[in-house]
């Protein structure tokens, strides 16, 4: 049977406009789905990460570096800025890094690179005297954080609003002081960190507290456990000890330290939840890890 010509291009115009509609669906989910990781995270930086992406010596970024003189500074004692040399991802996060007791920045220097790699600008600094104390080291590490977003020649390339702080031995303990003295911080992670203060009610920033298991100068027993315990049980906080370790351990390049770093690091600082994965559920016992504890899943 012949169909009448007007009712052939009503049915015709129909289906162009079905097709337009589910074309303007399939649009939309294309923009919102789960590759589209820029609309729903625009700090989210580098490719997905993977095991062996996180355990690299060196991550998808390249990386310069700027020495920053001691009569240069003011509040800490100079260091070096390690930094992604491109400017196509836009800003980054920052961390500053402390030494510890009687130690100077190239005790801790490794960690610049490979976490700048990954994609965060990274301030290793020395103290004003080798001896300063934790709460001395807080404020250190927080005056390198205002002078890189501040004076320092890369202060474009960084994200003012999201910045962390670690730090090995009286470092680490400093890191704490500093999450304490600066509640807008993104991420802690203190390093065999050492202090007198044993309670850390008042800090508000996600932290992660590294252990060694041989530990003879900072005991996990008086030091870094009873600082993962008394931080606030609603926090994101997680403790891992290192299997046959000591307290200089994150003196030298350490694949765990770096792994479980970049990822907290990536996950607070840039919000990224693609590096949840590696954190939760709690990395079990292994070659490298005695034991870890933490709030799984994470709520920030």
């Amino acid at each position: 049977m012949q169909q009448h010509p007007h009712t052939s291009r009503r049915r015709t115009g129909r289906l162009a406009g079905l097709t337009a509609a589910l074309a303007a669906v399939v649009g939309l989910s294309t923009l919102t789905g789960p590759g589209a990781h820029a609309a729903d995270n625009p700090y989210e930086r580098g490719p997905a990460p993977t095991e062996s992406s996180i355990e690299a010596l060196r991550g998808p970024y390249a990386v310069s570096d700027i020495s920053v003189s001691r009569l240069s500074a003011t509040g800490f004692g100079g260091g070096t800025i390690y930094y992604p040399t491109t400017t196509a991802d836009g800003t980054f996060g920052a961390i500053a890094i402390s030494p510890g007791f009687t130690a100077l920045e190239s005790s801790i220097s490794w960690l610049g690179p490979r976490l700048a790699s990954q994609g965060f600008v990274v301030f290793t600094i020395d103290t004003l005297t080798t001896v300063d104390q934790p709460d001395s080291r807080g404020d250190q590490l927080l005056a390198a954080l205002d002078y890189l977003t501040q004076r320092s020649s890369v202060r474009n390339r960084v994200d003012s609003g999201r910045l962390g702080v670690m730090g090995h031995s009286m470092g680490g303990g400093g890191s704490l002081e500093a999450a304490k003295d600066r509640p807008s911080l993104q991420a802690a992670i203190p390093l065999t960190p050492w202090n007198l203060d044993k309670t850390w009610p008042e800090v508000r920033t996600p932290t992660l507290i590294f252990g060694a298991d041989g530990d003879t100068i900072a005991p996990v027993s008086s030091h870094a456990e009873p600082f993962y315990g008394n931080l606030p049980s609603s926090l994101d906080r997680a403790y891992l000890e290192l299997n046959n370790a000591t307290h200089f351990t994150p003196n030298s390049s350490n694949t765990t330290i770096a792994k479980y770093s970049i990822s907290w690091l990536k996950r607070f600082i840039d919000n990224d939840t693609r590096y949840e994965q590696f954190l939760c559920p709690l990395p079990r016992p292994s070659l490298t890890i005695e034991e870890s504890r933490g709030n799984c899943p994470h709520t920030s």
